[in-house]
């Protein structure tokens, strides 16, 4: 018997789950990592009631600031920043999709 190995990535997940949001982001790392969220404050150098105010979708980090929290914990920064500029557009009504890409390590002439 042989079994294929399922791809489920981003995209399968917001299909099956709907919008991947930056506060599920934040909130399943959190947990995954069983820490509380003054400690996951303390990683990311901001207040508790921030970090709260993250996981709740009450605020939506700059992409400067979701790249450095990408970073502090150890992601790669594209994902964070498509994520809360997609929250952005949708917080706001605008019906358009992100898709981040990195740049060209090619030198423009």
């Amino acid at each position: 018997m042989t079994t294929k190995k399922a791809r489920y990535g981003h995209k399968e997940l917001e299909r099956d789950f709907g919008p991947l949001t930056f506060a599920d982001l934040l909130v399943s790392h959190r947990q995954g990592e069983e820490y509380s969220q003054v400690e996951m404050a303390g990683i990311l150098g901001i207040s508790r009631q921030n970090l709260c105010d993250y996981e709740k979708g009450r605020k939506i980090p700059s992409p400067r600031k979701a790249a450095e929290m990408a970073e502090v914990l150890g992601f790669g920064i594209s994902t964070f920043v498509q994520v809360a500029l997609q929250d952005q557009l949708r917080r706001d009504g605008v019906d358009l999709v992100v898709d981040v890409n990195k740049p060209s390590k090619k030198k423009r002439a």
